[in-house]
């Protein structure tokens, strides 16, 4: 975790100021990954993010994190939340559970709708995307074997939601034997206690 201080949650700054855990901090081998940052967190939607001020500021966070990984020449990767199936039967029961994950279907007209990379963060040529069905972006696909491949120790995360594809990614990050920095500035969420119990 990056960025969190008792200031920015004074209801909860004895918890902050005296955690238990150890941080992990960074390896030797960092890579950036950027978690769904799209249009359908950041646009008017079921999905949209922005009416919680922080979300709303996200993104500039996230693109000072690309910027400067790019000037580190730091593997970076990008995760892209997809459907094909009409139905979405694609998601299993993730559908069942969150219909609005129709946003991520790609149309047969060639309508990504909320699917689009947000606008300055989009993937560059020798960039890494990662299509997923699911939260984790390592869950049902090749991302831990192309980490492996690059030597990455580290993983430095940010994107949307807090709450979702940035915990599982998180977690499943360091259930994978490498190191999550999850940067709170660059994370975005629909409400400021969803943002911050996924982020302690």
């Amino acid at each position: 975790m990056s960025g969190l201080t008792p200031d920015d949650y004074p209801e909860y700054s004895q918890f902050i100021a005296n955690k238990k855990g150890s941080s992990l901090g960074f390896g030797s081998r960092p890579a950036l990954i950027l978690v769904d940052v799209c249009d359908a967190y950041f646009t008017p939607g079921p999905l949209d993010l922005r009416g919680y001020q922080k979300a709303a500021e996200a993104p500039a966070s996230m693109k000072r994190l690309l910027s400067a990984a790019q000037a580190g020449k730091c593997p970076i990767i990008w995760t892209q939340t997809k459907y094909i199936h009409p139905k979405i039967r694609d998601a299993g029961l993730l559908a069942k559970k969150n219909p609005a994950l129709d946003e991520f279907l790609l149309l047969g007209d060639g309508d990504a709708r909320g699917l689009k990379f947000l606008g300055g963060m989009e993937p560059s040529e020798d960039g890494i995307i990662i299509h997923k069905k699911c939260p984790s972006a390592f869950f049902g696909t090749n991302l831990l074997t192309q980490l492996h491949i690059l030597g990455v120790d580290t993983l430095v995360i940010g994107g949307a939601c807090t709450s979702g594809s940035v915990r599982a990614t998180a977690l499943d990050c360091m259930q994978s034997g490498l190191r999550a920095i999850v940067v709170s500035a660059a994370c975005a969420d629909k409400t400021r206690e969803d943002h911050f119990s996924n982020l302690f």
